[in-house]
């Protein structure tokens, strides 16, 4: 019997996992998307200028490649488009349920399955969870005093509001992070004033993103093999730049050289250049890549500002060194939530919530399954992110991983990773990652309470793969009907529900 399977997000690692299911021979899989279509981020994120910074050949499926992208690094309405289309292709998009929220999940030891509880009311029960949010759906905006008495119009960068016209006004654009570098040289050119509100430089490297001519095009839709070589060529370089993150960060010395002399030959005012250099280690933070920003910050109606906010106020906002700056509109480009998976309120076995087990930091069995939570996989989880590269390899390894553990599930029982397996993964992770640069610096990589890096993976990509080539029988046990407290048997195997 196959097993009902519950996808929370129709995004690229949600259809990653139903094309993996389906080829299984699972067939009983929905996938719950709260957007009026699927995408994911790419369907929330549609601030001026959004785009993505890795190239196509990378930031695209293995086994769906395109030949016909309009330039290397696509735009968010080509991503979105490929989404839709590779949906279409694979037989996903009849199984996407879009305008449906999960805001809560439940597990029953009685019977060994989900129940999901919608925004709307209704009851879904499946057999298998996978939340597939991942680490970047939730729009955080600082605490900030008199954010709510504020008269003009604020809204953060992925619910852009189109509505709110920024043509000869005062804007401030708060965060000069991924999003920023997109968004600033879009706006700049608009507006009477642009305040660019900065916590700490970024280091940028140049990123031209031209359309393809026709020869290029011509070449990688006819040439056997480009495609395939282009995509290897990126690959090793990701690998190159990776070994200086988490190797030896001298590797790292040419692209960081590369970037000074970028920001060098770009930025001639001296004050400026000194406040847009970074004082972090090179790739501590997201590495941006970025043509035009730079170019931008030197407009005469942009205004860089690295005082932090104290307050707003009705009409602006108040700096810490006492300044107030009058503004009409406040673009909060601060990232997202830095909690995965919140708020949606996930309670595993013996009814513990995934926000209780991870009140100390999140933590996962290679990202993918938690200790308590029996039939429940993760996307994108901790631990799972990219210091370079393309999440998308990591992703179609995962959905892989969780197509093999679903088909392994006696019917009417549940997997579950056993506390050893999951520390044990822990620990060989954390030890490893004393040695990359994300220990040396405070990012949204960083769990703040506990200063463990949660976010990234902190070896080779090739190693993850291997890592989750198979679920290891080993690493999980069995649990049954209202038995599920009770310690099983180590590895899976098909048995009879208790009766």
């Amino acid at each position: 019997m196959s097993p009902r399977v519950a996808i929370v997000g129709a995004g690229f690692g949600g259809i990653a996992t139903a094309i993996e299911l389906f080829r299984a021979g699972i067939e009983d899989v929905t996938l719950y998307e709260r957007a009026p279509r699927l995408g994911g981020v790419w369907w929330h994120n549609d601030y001026p200028g959004a785009a993505c910074d890795i190239p196509s050949q990378l930031y695209s499926f293995s086994f769906a490649q395109r030949r016909d992208w309009s330039r290397p690094c696509p735009s968010r309405d080509e991503v979105l488009a490929y989404l839709g289309d590779v949906a279409d292709a694979f037989g996903v998009t009849p199984h996407v349920r879009t305008g449906t929220e999960i805001v809560a999940a439940r597990f029953h030891s009685e019977r060994c399955g989900w129940t999901l509880h919608t925004a709307a009311g209704e009851e879904i029960e499946a057999d298998i969870l996978v939340l597939g949010t991942g680490q970047l759906s939730r729009p955080a905006i600082p605490d900030v005093p008199g954010r709510d008495a504020f008269g003009g119009a604020q809204f953060h960068t992925a619910a852009w509001d189109h509505g709110v016209p920024l043509e000869g006004r005062k804007v401030t654009i708060v965060g000069t992070g991924a999003t920023s570098v997109q968004v600033v040289p879009q706006v700049a050119g608009q507006v009477e004033r642009l305040d660019v509100v900065q916590r700490s430089a970024s280091w940028i490297l140049p990123r031209k993103n031209n359309e393809y001519g026709p020869l290029v095009r011509s070449m990688i839709a006819h040439m056997p093999g480009l495609q395939a070589f282009r995509r290897r060529a990126l690959q090793l370089f990701g690998t190159v730049v990776t070994a200086g993150l988490t190797l030896d960060s001298r590797l790292s010395l040419p692209w960081k050289w590369w970037s000074q002399a970028y920001l060098r030959t770009q930025v001639r005012d001296p004050e400026l250049r000194r406040c847009l250099t970074p004082a972090d280690p090179f790739g501590c933070k997201r590495i941006l890549f970025s043509s035009s920003y730079l170019e931008a910050m030197q407009q005469p109606m942009v205004h860089l500002v690295t005082d932090g906010i104290a307050a707003i106020t009705p009409t602006g906002i108040r700096y810490e060194d006492g300044t107030e700056r009058e503004t009409d509109v406040i673009v909060w480009a601060t990232g997202f939530a830095d909690r995965l998976v919140a708020p949606l309120d996930v309670a595993g076995r013996d009814g513990r919530r995934l926000a209780d087990a991870w009140a100390e930091g999140e933590l996962a069995h290679h990202g993918i399954t938690v200790h308590g939570f029996p039939n429940a996989y993760l996307l994108y989880g901790p631990n799972t992110n990219l210091g370079s590269g393309s999440i998308i390899e990591m992703l179609e390894a995962q959905a892989a991983y969780i197509a093999q553990a679903a088909g392994r599930t006696p019917p009417g029982l549940a997997l579950e990773v056993t506390a050893e397996a999951q520390a044990a993964s822990n620990a060989a992770l954390d030890a490893r990652m004393q040695r990359t640069v994300w220990t040396g610096c405070a990012s949204w990589y960083r769990a703040g309470h506990t200063g463990r890096v949660t976010r990234n993976w902190p070896d080779f990509l090739g190693k993850y793969l291997q890592a989750v080539a198979s679920p290891a029988p080993g690493d999980f046990r069995t649990v049954r009907p209202r038995d599920a407290l009770r310690t099983a048997t180590a590895a899976p195997a098909p048995a009879a529900p208790a009766s």
